[in-house]
């Protein structure tokens, strides 16, 4: 087992030179196309993973931060969601910002306000808490590099603030990449690790560059079971060893798909991904996908079948499908879309996104 835990007693600054500040980050959401869907211990992946960071779909998050009038140990933060108070978020996110005293320990000394939103639909299974951890990890790691200078290189602040996204939500470590993203210790990708997530990009063949993900809005609805229970039920599940060897196997193939350019194998793992990522829900007994997600699944492969294209789907945990496809086919692609698709989703509604380049500080 791997030993890093980044506490650090020393994170802490003189009263006196502490002074009001701000950080502002976007980080996207992504779509993982080998699922982790299972964990142990504190934010541990059952199973290693592999996503393609998105561009659209991102929280804007705003940390504002100043001395506390009173000094405490408790976390004192207010949050805004959409421009609104949101309390059930502020909760968690004081939970979170409580675990990671011993990692920065300058937030006891703090109050704070943050200020969030995303583009796209909260808790409705397009992968919101990756895209709003990540964003926090990014925030709380500007503000040490401000206040301490830790950081000598950007891997070294990228690799901390995936270990920090990580404790918020698991998904959240592959957000801090562009691209590809690779989380989970696996003997087919150098550098893995279950404690942050690394970037891929740089191993991606040219048929991966410029992807397309399409995200079909089925339901904008907030989901009926939320990701962190529906981890908890693969504890009991009777297939879960058998999901976790075939999503390990499935990984080794996509990896060498995605080196090679074979569309047509990634476009294998990708559907099988999905369909058994909710195979595992469903033995849960809880049903996310709706009968539109099952039409939309249907007919791209009736579209395939007509037209060879490499174009594929995906689902996260939650009904909207994602359209995954390259660049060269767009055209005859977005046609079949607004035609056959788009009036299966909500109010015709849906995320023309593609593969991005990752957070970006504002």
């Amino acid at each position: 087992m791997e030993n890093l835990n980044y506490h650090n007693p020393a994170l802490i600054i003189e009263s006196a030179n502490l002074q009001p500040g701000s950080t502002i980050w976007r980080s996207p959401s992504n779509i993982a196309i080998v699922k982790y869907w299972g964990k142990h211990g504190v934010q541990m992946p059952r199973n290693p993973s592999i996503s393609f960071t998105l561009e659209g779909a991102f929280t804007m998050t705003r940390v504002d931060y100043k001395p506390k009038e009173t000094p405490s140990n408790e976390v004192e933060l207010e949050l805004y969601f959409q421009e609104e108070r949101n309390e059930a978020f502020e909760a968690r996110v004081k939970k979170y910002f409580a675990s990671l005293t011993e990692i920065f320990p300058f937030i006891k000394q703090m109050s704070f306000k943050i200020q969030t939103a995303n583009s796209f639909p909260h808790s409705a299974g397009i992968a919101s808490s990756a895209s709003a951890m990540s964003a926090l990890a990014l925030c709380l790691c500007s503000i040490e590099d401000e206040l301490f200078k830790s950081f000598e290189t950007d891997e070294a602040f990228d690799q901390k603030a995936s270990y920090v996204a990580r404790l918020g939500s698991g998904s959240a470590c592959r957000s801090i990449f562009p691209t590809l993203s690779v989380w989970g210790k696996t003997s087919h990708v150098e550098g893995s690790s279950d404690l942050y997530g690394i970037g891929f990009a740089e191993q991606i063949h040219d048929n991966f560059k410029n992807f397309h993900d399409d995200i079909l809005i089925v339901s904008a609805e907030e989901k009926s079971v939320s990701s962190t229970a529906g981890h908890a039920l693969m504890e009991g599940n009777p297939f879960a060893e058998p999901r976790y060897n075939q999503a390990r196997k499935n990984l080794g193939t996509v990896v060498e798909a995605i080196k090679a350019g074979d569309l047509e194998t990634f476009g294998k793992i990708c559907e099988e991904e999905a369909l058994s990522l909710h195979a595992m829900m469903m033995n849960s007994n809880y049903l996310l996908m709706r009968p539109n997600s099952l039409k939309i699944m249907e007919l791209v492969r009736e579209y395939r079948r007509e037209t060879n294209h490499p174009i594929y789907f995906t689902l996260d945990a939650g009904p909207n499908v994602h359209l995954l496809y390259p660049e060269n086919i767009i055209t005859d692609v977005r046609v079949f879309v607004d035609e056959q698709l788009a009036p299966l989703c909500v109010e015709n509604y849906y995320i023309a996104d593609w593969v991005g380049e990752g957070p970006v500080q504002q």
